[in-house]
């Protein structure tokens, strides 16, 4: 898993950037999120119209790449996120679990269409300027 001070970074920012391609198209996006540390894995909400989910559904591939990052202008104190994750649309017994979940933290999406998705990471690098400048924490799933 994940260490502890990557999870919290996460945990304290709720917005993360988002890329996809097909190979012939490329988009970023921002997203809501809620992360799920015990599955590691980053849940959202797009609707199918969107130019970014047209990418996904219309390539086969999907490896989306993310960041999260803290606004700053002092060196000693930037952190962030950077990662790859697959990209799935919820579906059957999994998607009432996770729609609670996304609710539970952003109760006026109850409003707001679209489909429910998950982001399963499977590659890390955090940056820590706190920790000595430029360190690095990575992981990257076996």
């Amino acid at each position: 898993m994940l260490d502890k001070r990557v999870v919290e970074f996460i945990n304290e920012h709720h917005v993360i950037a988002l890329t996809v391609t097909n190979g012939r198209d490329l988009w970023s996006w921002h997203s809501f999120y809620t992360y799920l540390e015990e599955e590691n894995l980053f849940v959202i909400t797009s609707e199918s119209k969107t130019r970014h989910i047209q990418i996904l559904l219309n390539g086969g591939n999907s490896t989306v790449a993310g960041a999260i990052a803290l606004e700053t202008e002092k060196v000693g104190f930037i952190r962030g996120v950077q990662l790859r994750a697959v990209m799935e649309r919820c579906s059957g017994a999994i998607l009432n679990r996770y729609r609670l979940r996304y609710l539970k933290r952003f109760p006026y999406a109850v409003l707001v269409g679209g489909d429910l998705w998950t982001l399963k990471v499977t590659e890390v690098k955090f940056t820590d300027n706190r920790l000595g400048f430029g360190k690095k924490l990575l992981w990257k799933e076996s």
